[in-house]
């Protein structure tokens, strides 16, 4: 993916760093839960009788319809994968078992972990980032 630097607005950035804020801060004073998208999803599987079902059903379907309302008001930005379908199931495979290894993802420990100044949510997050710097620097410099 790339980013369109001749029409980045930095204010569509903020807001939408605000409204996910706002949304972290909402579910975590309604439902006193942390908004880490693995362990909501993975509350969902295998699917349990009764308990909280219905607000991860609901988080999840939200961010999915999301996209589609604001298409209706704004264009959505061009995507490019620069990369094919078996290393994207690989790439899945591997951030799946990062997170079960980590016991969170990035929306977890980096967003709402590092806002309540978590230890272990700053070694995660700051593991995700040396990681992902280190595998961009080897597929594009070592195996390019």
């Amino acid at each position: 993916m790339t980013i369109d630097w001749a029409n980045f607005t930095p204010y569509s950035a903020l807001a939408g760093g605000a409204i996910l804020g706002v949304a972290v801060v909402i579910l975590w004073l309604w439902n006193g839960r942390i908004a880490g998208i693995s362990g909501i999803l993975g509350g969902l599987l295998p699917p349990k009788r009764g308990g909280d079902n219905t607000w991860r059903a609901a988080f999840i379907i939200g961010l999915i319809i999301s996209p589609l309302i604001y298409s209706l008001f704004a264009a959505l930005p061009v995507i490019q994968i620069d990369a094919d379908f078996p290393m994207l199931i690989l790439a899945g495979l591997l951030v799946g078992i990062g997170t079960r290894y980590g016991a969170g993802c990035t929306s977890g420990h980096g967003v709402c972990g590092l806002a309540r100044f978590s230890p272990r949510s700053l070694v995660a997050t700051l593991s995700f980032m040396f990681t992902g710097f280190v595998t961009v620097w080897l597929v594009r410099h070592l195996f390019a």
